[in-house]
């Protein structure tokens, strides 16, 4: 039996020999690396200024601090997601304001963030921690590869005078109408963690063209150790947020590689999408006609209503194919119900995915022979469970 893994990062010799040779020097953190990285970034998406971070989480945090994010300030964004999007907002005491998501792509509703921003008092948590504060920013998350509305999005941004932290962390490469993902925003954050469509290790990257935001992040990634300041002086509470040497070497190495990468996933998605689209039982992605290039971070299905998606799971894996529920909605995490009082049933689209989706094997190195291996595991279950 093939060996299916959950997902492989794609590094050649040209990568691991350019981590080797940061090895070999003694500069293995705030060095030229990180630079050349970041101008690197600024090159292939035409921002005008680019920040390296040690992880996509830290990135969105530094965001946050950037738009004067703080306690009790809302901002509108998705229960389907990776935590991180609302922990970032949660580190500033902020308060994540929920809209449910468009049942097709899984990303944030654009008519229900109008009508949010028109009556944000409908839409708040049932208890709040702190005192309600101003609606400050959106946080659109490109979910799975695909980008939100962002036409839409930052055209009602711009109305209501409000920031845009576009959450570009599963789609790198990915565009929008011929624009790159991440570009909309007043920041656009990436992250590089192995499953991602390119690799640091760890890592993230946040893009913009505000020069003195890039200036202030960059100072609150090193301790808040602003320009000027001696070794030992912080101009700004801050973090330990640096991407080290080591992993900015790995990412300029990977980056001169992303199209052929991007390529690559593109090919694995089509060979699952030819094999599963008829199948009964599942419904294979949607690709919004305004996605002009999806950037596949990973392949989910959704398993049709009434299907039992943790049994099949079980049998999945019992034939040596490993599967992913995505997501678990994060209003319903536990530590969410706790401080804000969400219950099953408030954002009933998020939850609908919840229950049906599953992320299959994925990565620019898997074979045809992989995919089929998968494809036909899950054939024979789901006509097993009829």
């Amino acid at each position: 039996m093939l060996k299916i893994p959950m997902s492989s990062p794609d590094l050649t010799a040209a990568d691991r020999q350019a981590v080797m040779d940061v090895i070999n020097t003694p500069v293995l953190s705030l060095g030229p690396r990180v630079v050349e990285f970041e101008k690197a970034f600024c090159a292939y998406t035409g921002a005008a200024h680019a920040v390296a971070v040690n992880s996509g989480t830290a990135g969105l945090h530094l965001c946050v601090r950037a738009a004067g994010i703080g306690p009790g300030d809302l901002v509108i964004t998705t229960p389907f997601s990776f935590v991180a999007s609302t922990n970032a907002l949660l580190f500033e005491n902020a308060v994540p304001v929920f809209v449910d998501v468009d049942e097709r792509t899984g990303n944030i509703d654009v008519d229900q963030v109008a009508d949010a921003v028109r009556q944000i008092e409908r839409y708040l948590p049932r208890k709040l921690e702190h005192a309600r504060g101003t609606l400050k920013a959106l946080l659109p998350v490109d979910v799975f590869g695909q980008p939100a509305a962002l036409d839409r999005l930052t055209a009602l941004a711009r109305e209501q005078g409000l920031r845009v932290i576009e959450d570009s962390c599963e789609a790198l490469g990915a565009t929008y109408q011929g624009r790159q993902a991440g570009t909309f925003g007043d920041y656009g954050v990436f992250a590089f963690y192995p499953n991602k469509q390119m690799t640091t290790g760890e890592g993230g990257l946040i893009i913009t063209n505000d020069g003195a935001a890039a200036d202030f992040m960059r100072a609150l990634r090193n301790q808040g150790r602003a320009p000027g300041d001696t070794w030992l002086s912080h101009t700004y509470l801050g973090y330990n947020y640096r991407l080290d040497e080591m992993s900015a070497a790995l990412g300029c190495a990977q980056l001169q590689r992303l199209e052929a990468m991007l390529a690559k996933r593109e090919q694995v998605a089509a060979w699952y999408s030819a094999r599963l689209a008829e199948l009964p039982g599942i419904e294979i992605p949607f690709i919004a006609p305004e996605t002009s290039r999806m950037s596949w971070f990973v392949y989910v299905i959704r398993v049709k209503a009434g299907l039992d998606r943790e049994a099949l799971a079980g049998r999945l894996e019992a034939r040596g194919v490993p599967v992913r529920p995505y997501f678990l909605p994060i209003h319903l995490q536990p530590y969410m119900v706790e401080r804000f009082g969400y219950r099953a049933g408030d954002f009933p689209v998020t939850e609908d995915l919840g229950r049906r989706g599953l992320a299959l094997p994925f990565s620019g190195v898997m074979s045809e022979a992989q995919v089929e291996t998968v494809c036909e595991a899950l054939r024979l279950e789901l006509s097993a469970a009829g």
